[in-house]
């Protein structure tokens, strides 16, 4: 039996590789995204340490004016920095929108040659099976001719 071959199989290859290319970059930006948020988890995480280190030990007896600076001075510096962090992380969410959206067009393309693939080995079996039977039935007519005139 022949073998089907499909004209475009180098174009599909070409599709898959790209669509792998932005699956790549689609996990290389979410991998942004995840190290930012968990440096602003941290942040957050020491943020609410440091203020419950002051509320539990430094609220009690003499109180230290300086250190309440301090603490004051730390919080904010903390809160600047988790406000340039959501500015990074929201351009690293815009950079992920489109690195996905990039990915689904890769994905659709490659889909669109894979369908053309799938309906061209489907005529091509059509084909075949229409010349297997044609074959078949020429040979039964070739055998029955001969068997009528053999008798």
């Amino acid at each position: 039996m022949p073998k089907f071959v499909f004209h475009l199989e180098a174009v599909l290859v070409q599709r898959k590789h790209i669509e792998h290319e932005k699956q790549r970059a689609v996990a290389v930006v979410q991998q942004q995204m995840t190290m930012l948020t968990d440096e602003l988890r941290r942040m957050n995480v020491e943020a609410t340490g440091a203020t419950e280190d002051l509320r539990a030990n430094r609220l009690v007896g003499t109180i230290d004016l300086n250190f309440l600076a301090a603490h004051r001075r730390y919080m904010l510096a903390t809160q600047r920095k988790a406000t340039a962090l959501m500015q990074k992380m929201a351009v690293v969410q815009k950079q992920l929108d489109e690195a996905r959206l990039a990915l689904g067009e890769a994905a659709k393309q490659r889909k669109i040659i894979e369908k053309l693939r799938e309906k061209y080995e489907l005529r091509w079996k059509d084909e075949t099976s229409r010349s297997e039977l044609a074959e078949a039935d020429d040979t039964n007519m070739r055998l029955s001719y001969a068997s009528n005139n053999d008798a």
